[in-house]
């Protein structure tokens, strides 16, 4: 059976996704939060958009919900994601929306 999903690394909006391999691992981030970026790649939409809770994350990657909490907040810390709170009707929380921004082309060694 085929896998529905979409490629983990592609172009969105702007952002190449493609070269992301390459120089997300010069940032110097914990493989956490690298494999947490990857998975907001393959679940983001065109707009590079997309709204996992932490443990549906979590499950997906077999991974517990206070490591995904603390890969999202270095991710938001190095700028390769913007958090959104989401609001139900009912003005209940709901999951995070995360927007992909492009990895820096230019890293500096000293982190």
């Amino acid at each position: 059976m085929k896998n529905p999903r979409k490629p983990i690394l592609r172009q969105i909006k702007g952002v190449d996704h493609l070269n992301v391999e390459r120089r997300i691992y010069d940032l110097g981030l914990p493989h956490r939060a690298v494999t947490v970026y990857c998975y907001l790649c393959d679940r983001s939409n065109k707009k590079g958009e997309c709204f996992p809770s932490a443990k549906t994350i979590a499950q997906d990657l077999s991974l517990s919900r206070r490591t995904v909490f603390r890969a999202l907040h270095e991710l938001l810390e190095k700028g390769l994601i913007e958090k959104q709170p989401r609001l139900r009707d009912n003005g209940g929380s709901s999951s995070n929306l995360y927007r992909l921004t492009d990895v820096p082309k230019e890293v500096d060694n000293n982190v």
